[in-house]
């Protein structure tokens, strides 16, 4: 399904933000297919000192993940439309990777802490992703509030979330 042609002219690129675990790859890829869009997972782009760090169990500091994030809103900026899933859990983050993007919009899947632990242990013994459980307090601990996201619960079944995004854009799916 393409509606990329009823997109909104203020949606240009949306970063599906969230702690690990929350579903966001899901969701951005589901999205970015349904736009037509090119998807990115903000993932892929740490630098291997990064996800070192992760998978040794220590969190990220902002030092960590400035030179991450500007080279995400670089990519985004190349692109004139794209979805990325990215934590963007501080106001500070987001305001690195929506610069000079004035048309970004946020979407946060959000949950309970114990549902989203699950699925991290799920993941981890099904992929062997280098996000240990163990962070996720953590992150939960560093989520701040992002004014203007769309909110969307990820008990939500899995084929309406798309839809209700959308939806909430104003894009008949």
């Amino acid at each position: 399904m393409n509606v990329t042609s009823q997109l909104p002219t203020q949606t240009s690129h949306l970063i599906v933000m969230g702690v690990s675990g929350c579903g966001k790859t899901t969701l951005g890829e589901e999205l970015a297919e349904a736009l037509d869009w090119p998807f990115f997972d903000a993932d892929d782009f740490h630098p291997p000192e990064n996800v070192a760090k992760m998978r040794a169990g220590e969190p990220l500091n902002d030092a960590d993940r400035a030179p991450w994030l500007l080279r995400l809103n670089t990519l985004l900026q190349a692109n004139p439309h794209a979805v990325l899933a990215c934590s963007a859990l501080k106001e500070r983050y987001r305001d690195i990777l929506k610069a000079n993007l004035p048309n970004l919009r946020f979407v946060h899947p959000h949950g309970a802490f114990e549902v989203i632990a699950a699925r991290i242990e799920a993941r981890s013994k099904e992929t062997g992703h280098y996000m240990p459980a163990s962070l996720l307090q953590s992150q939960f601990e560093a989520l701040e509030p992002c004014e203007g996201a769309l909110m969307v619960d990820i008990e939500m079944a899995r084929q309406e979330r798309v839809a209700f995004v959308l939806k909430q854009l104003k894009i008949a799916a």
